[in-house]
């Protein structure tokens, strides 16, 4: 049985893009926090906490009046003194990279990363990030995180149904998400263009955003036999 970390009154909150997690995004998360310089912790699991990735963040939060922090994943005890939960309990807001969806995964799972991040939601922590870092939170999705195709990854469950990012950026993935969702292989769910994202609060879609003039996010379902698009237009933050 899953624990349950909820405190009465708590709004969870995820805010997720289909690609590009930069500036824009970040200072639309640091507002869902309500603080005036929220703490956000970036996990680049799914890069294998490489250091370009972690300077990027950096630059991206640069104009922002937060406070950034990186939290590693290949450590070790000597030099890693605070568990998972001290750490990312501590944050206001957590954003995960992109990269392998499903090292991200079992990585997480692994090191009991993925109890901690479903407390620190269930606490009101705002949860978010783009490409893996949006399709993880969901309970499957299209990823290229294995060799030669695009695939199916499950991932945390947080959100329901099922994720495909860079809907407009990588040709193969649009057609795919049909075909799975029109196959009963995949749940009905969420596509995103770079750049494009949504708001969830609890498991409800609350808002469609974009940090561009022409991204667009998608819902995907089947309907009477036959899968069905229909478009969500962003508003545009940034």
């Amino acid at each position: 049985m899953t624990p349950d970390f909820k405190a009465p009154g708590t709004t969870r909150k995820i805010l997720i893009a289909g690609g590009g997690f930069m500036t824009p995004f970040l200072r639309y998360m640091a507002e869902l926090t309500g603080k005036p310089r929220p703490r956000v912790c970036y996990l680049p699991t799914a890069v294998g906490d490489t250091p370009v990735a972690k300077l990027n963040f950096y630059q991206w939060c640069a104009p922002l009046n937060i406070e950034p922090f990186v939290q590693d994943v290949f450590i070790e005890s000597l030099t890693q003194t605070k568990g998972w939960d001290e750490v990312l309990l501590s944050a206001d807001a957590i954003v995960a990279s992109g990269g392998n969806t499903l090292n991200q995964q079992a990585i997480w799972r692994a090191q009991g990363i993925d109890v901690v991040l479903r407390e620190a939601w269930e606490r009101g922590i705002v949860l978010g990030g783009a490409s893996a870092g949006s399709l993880c939170w969901f309970e499957e999705g299209t990823t290229d995180s294995r060799p030669k195709r695009l695939s199916v990854v499950r991932c945390l469950g947080f959100l329901p149904g099922s994720h495909s990012p860079h809907y407009d950026a990588e040709p193969g993935r649009r057609p795919l998400y049909q075909e799975l969702i029109g196959s009963g292989a995949l749940k009905p769910g969420y596509a995103c263009d770079n750049e494009a994202g949504l708001y969830f609060e609890g498991t409800e879609l609350k808002r469609v955003v974009a940090s561009s003039d022409n991204a667009k996010c998608y819902h995907v379902s089947l309907v009477n036999g036959q899968v069905v698009e229909r478009v969500l237009e962003p508003e545009r933050i940034g």
